[in-house]
């Protein structure tokens, strides 16, 4: 009689087990995402353009020649408007029509699947196709917008993805090609590194992201695949303060540099080696926001006087596999010096090449890099 009781018990306990893992699965199922494997149509960021101009080229330069995948950079395609949008300057009406021409050329060049480069893109398209498909009366206007001011057409993509997507799919594949590892040759440990996700990645559509908004793997997969141990800290999904209002009206920029102290103050303790970005204005503000900081309080939150350098998925990804930091990758225009990084790791390179431009020829430098010139004091 016991034996049966016990018997029947288990039953019921393996049976709830089951339903309880059948659940979980399909949870989990929700935080994975469709990403394209070739034939990528390439949007770029204007922003990243700017602020980190290697980082989009040698995106290209993996795909293409590490990846042998199938990726066309249009010379045609513009701005998507999404900072103008988001300020309250272009009208959504406007934003919608923009997006549709992109995809117009998408289509006009044969391709059906769309990386794109910038974060604030990326959520606005997405927010566009969610109302294209929510509000069809919404793609009527856009289509009808699209072909009064251009004469042009248009169909929707198959997929889209953002580059960090992309590089994430793919992660396993350039850590069987890579020279580097993310360790430190001297000591043999892995390198502590911060991921830091920019809010318009999956905060806005969740599904969107690799792991969501709160447990996304798209940065954290990249740092383990290439030996690298991810820092798990307070603030980590906390916005970096760029917050366009935040930052383009000069009187609230106090807003956008306490939201990014918030993060340091945070990551501080654990000493991480660097910061993992997919955002071209999270990486801007992480990097500079460091400078200002260290000159109004006389320190750094990474110890010393450099701060902690920040790159992004492109530049990570590029350093692994053999790039040349100044050359290929810019890394000589971020404001937190990458030296410390790349003697850590075990990167080969010239520091006389750091200031010389295309031609070879050398094109000046700044006062210093890093946060806090020590012949100056703070």
């Amino acid at each position: 009689m016991a034996e049966q009781i016990w018997k029947n018990t288990r039953s019921i306990y393996y049976r709830k087990f089951k339903m309880e893992e059948s659940k979980t699965k399909i949870k989990w199922s929700e935080y994975n995402k469709e990403i394209a494997d070739d034939h990528f149509f390439y949007l770029r960021s204007c922003i990243r353009q700017n602020f980190n101009p290697g980082a989009e080229k040698v995106f290209l330069s993996i795909l293409q020649k590490n990846l042998n995948k199938d990726i066309f950079d249009d010379p045609h395609h513009t701005t998507c408007s999404g900072i103008g949008y988001h300020s309250d300057i272009v009208p959504f009406e406007t934003f919608q029509t923009m997006v549709a021409r992109q995809f117009s050329l998408m289509g006009e060049r044969g391709y059906k699947n769309c990386a794109v480069s910038c974060i604030t893109s990326f959520g606005g398209y997405n927010e566009v196709l969610s109302t294209w498909k929510d509000y069809p009366e919404e793609l009527a206007k856009a289509r009808e917008n699209l072909r009064k001011a251009t004469g042009r057409e248009f169909e929707i993509p198959e997929n889209l993805s953002h580059a960090c997507d992309i590089i994430y799919k793919f992660r396993n594949e350039i850590a069987r090609q890579s020279g580097y590892r993310l360790i430190n040759r001297e000591t043999g440990e892995p390198l502590k590194v911060v991921d830091h996700i920019g809010c318009h990645y999956a905060k806005i559509f969740p599904e969107k992201g690799v792991g969501g908004s709160e447990y996304s793997r798209v940065l954290t997969g990249m740092i383990e695949a290439w030996g690298g141990q991810t820092v798990d800290y307070p603030e980590r999904r906390h916005c970096c303060g760029f917050g366009f209002r935040h930052y383009l009206v000069k009187n609230n920029r106090g807003y956008s540099i306490s939201n990014s102290r918030k993060k340091f103050v945070s990551m501080e303790p654990y000493r991480p080696d660097a910061i993992l970005t997919n955002c071209p204005g999270c990486n801007m503000f992480l990097d500079r926001w460091q400078y200002t900081l260290a000159q109004m309080e006389g320190k750094t939150y990474g110890g010393g006087t450099n701060g902690i350098p920040v790159l992004s998925h492109e530049e990570l990804a590029g350093l692994v596999l053999g790039y040349d930091p100044w050359k290929d990758l810019g890394l000589q225009m971020h404001q937190v010096d990458v030296e410390p990084l790349l003697k850590k790791i075990g990167v080969a390179y010239d520091p006389k090449q750091k200031f010389a431009g295309k031609n070879g020829k050398y094109i000046n430098k700044p006062l210093f890099t890093g946060c806090i010139n020590q012949n100056i004091p703070v």
